[in-house]
């Protein structure tokens, strides 16, 4: 006999019954049915129903045990009577009678419960993370992750990619978050940081002459949470080569997350074919750059049609440069109580209402209803009603102003009117391109105009766009890969040339000097032949979190940070002591309350 286990509490069948076996595990439950006792015996693979009743020798010291104990047992596989069978475990059609038992572990009052996983607050639960990972959901859910991450290596593997492990501990190179800096003891004063993400030494590798290189690579950003971003760390697929164009890049991973979706998805529908939308685009139809394309609806402007009307409050606006009306189409929408509903939506986004009309049939034809169809009259009410597509029973709503006002409440609305009206297909993986992104952007306050997205980009045009052209028309080789609402992918094609990179960040306030000072690693190594190249990264966290159905990230992570930054678990960030701050130069100034 082994010394733990001849078995897994996976494994046993009818073919085992008549066998003496050994198993190891936590007790999952206890039931006492008038004197025998049945334990369901749980380890990492499954769950084994055993048994034992005043006969058996390890009776006494049974009755002792409860919820999540370790304890190993021997016994001898019985078949269960035809009616007992539970087809819902492999090992359903058996059960073990036990004849000796160690207790390997016993276990304290519990924090939480195993059994059923009920609901426990978020803080018990990151607390007492070993004990939630014993969770059927959970634990379930960090397997997939480790499948998610097999299968992706595999895929790179076949796709020529070579993975290559970049540093932990660098330099700051600022890249849209704030860097954890470690502090040197060997030169005192200064400092190292954890990498944001391998950007420059992935751009390096490529200058090296390693033509596809990749990486399941740990970046650090101290950044404020979110349901689907971690406030510490995360992990992504980190992929980079040379001698590419943008549409090289989208043939590469688009297979790759394909089939990732299709293995791990349960069935569910993976779009095949996934549409290039800019940047420009998706602000308008979706008010995001992250659309969920499983919703149907998609944002149109409608400015004509208000232009001089009755409503004075859009005629008005309209006046003003730059301003516009957008209309949210609602199939299925066209009763006043569903808009006076989206109307207290918008007025909980702080915006004082939200404009609508819906359209009826009451026996004498189509009639447009609302407050804003009184007011610009039937002609303008059913040249928007054509425009946008619409039939009785459905609705539109409006929004005005200067798009950058209001824009993400409208896609908001859109999300919201997509679920209340079942138009949202929750039941598939939809995925979109977002390309064209704007290189740069300008402050309203300061007018001062910086990079809007990933400053290593090469702008379209090359040098010339950047010598010619309005710093807020450039658009840049930047693309985003959006699922669901979520954005699984970001990625350019790179700016390799020094005197294109120099103009880059002129444009956006940096001297040549600062370029040198922040970049001259990178900026170097492309003084000595760089080839093309260009990439992308794709958050492991997020994909896993949406095949695992989850809405919170910290449901895919092993050991999570809380809402505050804070691992609970083992109290950190904890303090320094004297010692480690001598050694380090150091000294902790208090924060004033």
């Amino acid at each position: 006999m082994q010394g733990y286990r001849s078995h897994k509490c996976s494994e046993l069948t009818a073919a085992n019954v008549g066998e003496t076996v050994r198993l190891s595990g936590w007790v999952h439950r206890v039931r006492d049915h008038g004197g025998i006792l049945f334990i369901d015996l749980r380890d990492h693979y499954g769950i084994t129903q055993v048994l034992a009743d005043p006969d058996s020798a390890a009776f006494a010291e049974l009755e002792t045990v409860r919820s999540e104990w370790c304890i190993r047992i021997d016994g001898e596989v019985k078949a269960r009577a035809p009616e007992l069978v539970n087809p819902k475990l492999p090992t359903g059609e058996i059960e073990i009678f036990i004849r000796d038992m160690e207790v390997l572990g016993a276990s304290a009052e519990l924090p939480l419960q195993v059994f059923d996983e009920p609901d426990f607050p978020e803080e018990t639960r990151l607390k007492y993370r070993f004990l939630d990972l014993r969770r059927e959901t959970l634990h379930n859910n960090i397997i997939l992750r480790s499948n998610v991450v097999k299968s992706i290596r595999n895929r790179m593997g076949d796709q020529g990619f070579n993975e290559f492990q970049t540093p932990i501990i660098t330099a700051s190179s600022p890249e849209g978050a704030r860097d954890f800096l470690v502090p040197s003891r060997q030169h005192p004063g200064k400092f190292y940081a954890l990498p944001q993400a391998p950007q420059q030494f992935k751009q390096m590798i490529m200058v090296a002459g390693f033509d596809k290189y990749f990486q399941i690579a740990p970046c650090f950003r101290d950044e404020d949470p979110r349901a689907d971003r971690s406030p510490t760390d995360f992990y992504q697929l980190d992929l980079e080569m040379s001698f590419v164009e943008q549409q090289d890049v989208f043939d590469t991973i688009e297979p790759v997350l394909k089939g990732l979706f299709e293995e791990f998805g349960n069935g569910r529908p993976v779009s095949q074919d996934w549409p290039q939308i800019s940047y420009k685009d998706a602000a308008l139809w979706y008010g995001t750059d992250k659309p969920d394309l499983r919703n149907p609806i998609k944002m149109q402007v409608v400015s004509e049609h208000f232009a001089g009307s009755g409503f004075k409050i859009f005629a008005s606006l309209l006046e003003n440069e730059g301003t516009e009306i957008r209309a949210i189409p609602a199939p299925k929408g066209g009763s006043r109580k569903f808009c006076d509903r989206m109307n207290k939506f918008a007025q909980g986004e702080g915006l004082p209402g939200m404009g609508y009309i819906f359209w009826r049939d009451q026996g004498e034809g189509l009639e447009a209803a609302g407050p804003l169809a009184k007011n610009i009259g039937p002609e303008r009410t059913e040249a928007i009603r054509q425009q946008l597509g619409l039939e009785v029973g459905d609705a539109a709503f409006f929004l005005g102003g200067k798009p950058a006002a209001f824009e993400s409440v409208a896609g908001r609305a859109r999300t919201v009117i997509g679920e209340e009206l079942e138009l949202t297909n929750k039941d598939s993986f939809e995925f979109a391109w977002i390309v064209d992104f704007p290189m740069y952007e300008r402050d309203e306050e300061t007018g001062r105009v910086d990079f809007s997205h990933n400053p290593f980009s090469m702008p379209q045009g090359g040098i010339e766009a950047l010598d010619a052209e309005d710093p807020e028309t450039i658009l840049g080789y930047q693309y985003d890969l959006a699922c669901n609402g979520y954005e699984l992918i970001s990625g350019a094609i790179r700016n390799h040339k020094p005197e294109i990179m120099y103009k880059a960040f002129e444009l956006a306030g940096y001297p040549n000097e600062e370029v040198n000072k922040r970049f001259g690693g990178m900026v170097n190594a492309f003084t000595y032949g760089a080839p093309p190249h260009g990439g992308c990264a794709a958050g492991i966290d997020r994909i896993v979190m949406l095949l695992a159905n989850e809405d919170n990230i910290r449901q895919v992570i092993m050991f999570p940070m809380n809402q505050r930054a804070e691992d609970l678990m083992l109290n950190g960030p904890s303090d320094p002591t004297n010692e480690q701050l001598r050694e380090l130069g150091l000294r902790v100034i208090p924060q004033e309350d």
